[in-house]
């Protein structure tokens, strides 16, 4: 947990960054991304040059080359701001550009990298503010990151918004990753998904950081984001990092074109929120994916390519649209009926309509399935989450009223006390004839039975006597009102 005064802290730059013209979210957040890369860079070769040290060899593949000692952090931080702003923009940043790197993902995203950071005290402060992290404490790192990123409030322009993290946390425990998982993101955006499933791992199996086959899976393969979008690519690879995944796969593609094939059944885990809307390419969309389902939609297209990406035995968890569940195109009851006959659909987990607030309305539900290729769907389990912890408006302020505990409780026993639930509670089971019999329809609504509380009416003919009582009441006090004003 980061501390109020940290957050304090960030807040003050953060505002310091909008008064100095830089009004962007993505823009800020990228900045301080640049920074704690060239901080990330400093350390490592610190810890290279003490390694040397006691062997008494040269420093191996040193990151800063003889003359270049200016450029590092530990040297900038306390030069003088306007001295400072200068060896940044002139020397730091072009050297990120340049820098074939420490052989990890990261550097590769820094070859664009711009320094955009207007004045001198502006980047003094931001220092200042990065040099008091402790970056060596994952949690505090990784938090202080993840309260950055909670202020990102505008939609991207190609569908892109932040997952709330109670969602995110919910999808991942839900899924348990195991050690041995292979998990993509194909939309990663900021790497939220990922970097859950990672604590989720180093929580839950211990031994991943303590078995060198294990440890060595953990932080080279065992993570994969796709993005197209080069500055997410920066921020979801730093998140990854300051969270303690030292090499994972983030790289540039865009999932739904014709190139981004080749890796057909390699992932065991599928976490993703993809995107609902945004612009497509339909002569560059991948001819495989339309020969499964002929369409421009991307949440269809996306589903499509999960279930190309699992490995038979691989499972997903995925964010769709309400349309996805019950759109009547041709395309939409295919592949609901893909999920349902050919594949083993899980469950649908109904989010309320404002999770998503401010960044959108629309309403979702995520889907739970498994790839077989060979069926399995002998019931699907409903659950119509009412409340996450958060107002449903705009503000999103916390409440008491969660149900998503009750949901991760209840998926739990869903092969047994599911089973037995009532349509009329908030969770139950529908076996796959009755989906089938509904044309593969998996709205919650569709299924659930409505109870309506029984009510006893009088009979018609009362009431009109009562109305004939008041009547004759009523003329009654006319008439003797009528003889005190004459």
């Amino acid at each position: 947990m980061i501390t109020g005064e940290l957050k304090s802290k960030i807040d003050t730059i953060w505002n310091a960054f909008w008064s100095g013209g830089i009004a962007n979210p993505l823009e800020v957040i990228e900045q301080i991304t640049y920074l704690l890369f060239v901080r990330r860079l400093d350390d490592l070769q610190t810890l290279a040059e003490k390694k040397a040290n006691r062997t008494g060899q040269p420093v191996e593949n040193p990151l800063f080359q003889p003359g270049q000692a200016d450029l590092r952090w530990s040297k900038f931080k306390d030069l003088e701001p306007g001295v400072m702003h200068q060896v940044v923009g002139e020397g730091v940043f072009p050297f990120l550009r340049a820098l074939g790197g420490d052989g990890s993902t990261y550097s590769t995203h820094m070859k664009d990298a711009r320094f955009t950071i207007p004045t001198p005290a502006l980047l003094s402060k931001v220092v200042d503010l990065l040099d008091e992290i402790p970056m060596n404490d994952r949690d505090t790192s990784g938090d202080l990151y993840e309260y950055m990123l909670s202020k990102i409030a505008t939609a991207g322009t190609n569908g892109q918004f932040r997952t709330p993290r109670h969602v995110i946390d919910l999808m991942v425990a839900m899924t348990a990753p195991q050690p041995t998982d292979e998990i993509c993101d194909p939309a990663s955006g900021t790497s939220g998904f990922l970097v859950s499933a990672a604590q989720y791992v180093r929580e839950h199996h211990p031994s991943v950081m303590t078995d060198a086959a294990q440890r060595q899976h953990f932080h080279q393969s065992m993570f994969h984001g796709y993005d197209f979008d080069s500055t997410m690519l920066r921020i979801g690879s730093m998140n990854m990092l300051l969270h303690g995944v030292e090499q994972p796969d983030i790289r540039y593609r865009d999932s739904l074109s014709e190139g981004a094939s080749g890796e057909e059944g390699t992932y065991s885990l599928i976490l993703a929120n993809p995107p609902f809307a945004g612009s497509l390419d339909y002569e560059s969309t991948s001819k495989d994916l339309q020969r499964v389902v002929k369409t421009k939609k991307t949440e269809l297209l996306f589903l499509a390519l999960f279930l190309r990406l699992l490995k038979p035995g691989g499972r997903a968890a995925v964010i769709v649209p309400d349309g996805v569940l019950f759109g009547s195109s041709t395309a939409h009851k295919d592949l609901r009926k893909i999920l349902v006959e050919d594949q083993k659909l899980d469950a649908v987990v109904k989010l309320p309509s404002g999770v998503f607030r401010p960044y959108a309305g629309v309403s979702t539900a995520i889907l739970f399935f498994t790839k077989t290729n060979s069926g399995g769907t002998d019931h699907v389990w409903f659950y119509d989450v009412q409340a996450d912890g958060f107002s449903l408006d705009d503000k999103r302020s916390p409440i008491q009223a969660n149900d998503l505990p009750d949901v991760l409780s209840r998926w739990a026993n869903r092969d047994s006390d599911e089973q037995h639930r009532a349509r009329t509670e908030q969770s139950f089971c529908v076996p796959k004839a009755d989906i089938e019999e509904q044309g593969y329809d998996l709205s919650l609504n569709r299924y659930r039975e409505i109870v309506h509380d029984e009510t006893e009416h009088r009979a018609p003919l009362d009431i009109i006597a009562d109305l004939e009582k008041l009547e004759e009441q009523i003329q009654q006090e006319l008439g003797e009102l009528r003889a005190m004003l004459s």
